[in-house]
């Protein structure tokens, strides 16, 4: 059975990781300089999420990993709000906004189907020895192939 060794190696902090740049580099607008605050704390939402996803995968067990998975979608929200309101302030241009906006809704859909994965998996040990569907195969990592995983 194969297992995932590293957060590293999962798709969903991967996905969190890129949307991290993509938010620093919104930010770097002159616009966004004269305002302190929703800098700082539209760049700590997108930090909180590979953040939490590594923390929670480095603890040992489902149950709090899908508790540190849950508080990630959950920065991945409140970033959604930070940057429409970024949009309303005229801070980023629609074009950005949407781009941005797509990268946030793929980060929090894959949270939810690697959550619903866990929540399903019965597994509750030490790491996550993957027995998986070909549906949920896409949640987990980037280098999965049918013969690193059972079907």
């Amino acid at each position: 059975m194969a297992r995932i060794e590293r957060y590293e190696d999962m798709k969903v902090w991967q996905l969190g990781r890129k949307l991290v740049t993509t938010i620093y580099a919104l930010t770097l607008a002159s616009d966004f300089a004269k305002d302190f605050g929703l800098k700082d704390q539209i760049r700590r939402s997108a930090m909180s999420i590979p953040s939490n996803i590594a923390e929670g995968f480095e603890r040992n067990g489902n149950k709090e990993f899908i508790h540190f998975l849950y508080i990630a979608k959950g920065s991945a929200g409140e970033l959604r709000t930070q940057l429409m309101l970024s949009l309303d302030l005229n801070y980023i241009s629609l074009s950005s906004f949407k781009s941005a906006l797509n990268e946030i809704e793929e980060v929090s859909r894959t949270l939810k189907g690697f959550i619903d994965y866990l929540k399903r998996s019965g597994y509750t040990g030490e790491k996550y020895s993957t027995k998986v569907s070909e549906a949920d195969a896409p949640y987990l990592t980037q280098w999965q192939t049918a013969e690193n995983f059972e079907f």
